[in-house]
């Protein structure tokens, strides 16, 4: 078979190890395996370049993604889906393996609704993509918050301040969840949860009467935004606030061995569904194990974030 591979929407540290390991397990398997480069653009604007084992060599450890990618509006019109449908026709390709976001899987539904075979491979570091528990990239954004704030700590330690991070998560309070669970944060802001200021500001001014000299705030960014959040606590508490943007740092850097290791479970069953002539499907993690659920079903469905978590965080940081 000839089977292809993009990458689509934001990147997501992870994504180099889905593609080596989708044209590795290809290449065992007897098959061609192509790139597209700059996501669904490229199916429409562009052409697939032949990838081999070598293509791939030494991209396992590193960020972003060697195909691209790109954000295609235009790509919303039935007109432009079908022009990228003719084009995977007339480049003979048998099977699409679309790495990417909430977006870039309803482009892979879209596709799949009018005949192309498609599989989606789940990668977001804000892990809101349902059908799966975890997707490609989570692991090591939630780290790399991690380690940004135990670095900026030496910071509100030595001065005393409350210092409020902005961590992305524009639809899903997932990332600032669990990064806040993970670094001791005394209040976590989500947008699937109504924020009780007057009790964080309570909360903060009894943890420095009893001799804290310092806490954290975890904003995520579809929650608010970390300058006015420190002005407000500032104000509320009488502490001085500092305020963090973390930004692109999240998704930047080497993927973590987690990570690493979910990419190649995932796009190697994705090579395994294409060549059993199965497709509309998306790989995840459910249960432990790599499962396969209906496109139609992760694009239509919704995730929670694991809120007993940020009650969990609350109440060991007091």
């Amino acid at each position: 078979m000839n089977l292809a591979i993009l990458t689509s929407g934001g990147d997501a540290p992870g994504m180099n190890a889905a593609i080596r390991a989708f044209v590795r397990r290809g290449l065992a398997d007897g098959h061609k395996i192509w790139g597209i480069p700059r996501g669904f653009e490229g199916l429409v604007h562009g052409k697939p370049m032949r990838l081999t084992a070598a293509s791939v060599a030494n991209i396992l450890m590193t960020g972003g993604t060697i195909l691209r990618t790109s954000r295609f509006t235009a790509f919303h019109q039935s007109m432009v889906r079908s022009r990228a449908a003719e084009s995977l026709t007339r480049w003979h390709l048998d099977g699409l393996a679309i790495i990417g976001g909430n977006g870039s899987l309803a482009g892979a539904r879209a596709l799949s609704q009018i005949g192309v075979p498609v599989i989606g491979i789940p990668a977001s570091i804000d892990n809101d993509i349902a059908g799966t528990d975890y997707s490609i990239g989570f692991d090591t954004a939630m780290n790399n918050i991690v380690a940004s704030i135990d670095k900026i700590r030496d910071t509100a330690s030595a001065h005393e301040r409350i210092f409020v991070v902005q961590v992305m998560g524009n639809r899903c309070g997932t990332l600032a969840i669990a990064s806040g669970l993970a670094c001791g944060a005394e209040a976590i802001i989500i947008p699937e949860r109504v924020t009780n200021w007057d009790a964080i500001a309570r909360r903060l001014r009894a943890t420095y009467a009893r001799g804290k000299r310092h806490s954290f705030i975890i904003v995520a960014e579809g929650a608010g935004d970390a300058p006015s959040v420190a002005l407000d606590i500032g104000q509320r508490t009488g502490h001085e606030a500092k305020w963090v943007v973390l930004g692109h740092t999240q998704r930047g850097g080497p993927p973590s061995a987690l990570d690493r290791i979910r990419a190649a479970l995932f796009a190697s069953h994705a090579v395994e569904l294409l060549t059993s002539g199965q497709h509309g499907l998306i790989t995840g993690w459910k249960n432990s194990v790599v499962q396969a659920a209906p496109l139609s079903d992760v694009v239509d469905g919704f995730t929670r974030p694991p809120l007993l978590w940020q009650d969990l965080a609350e109440i060991l940081a007091r």
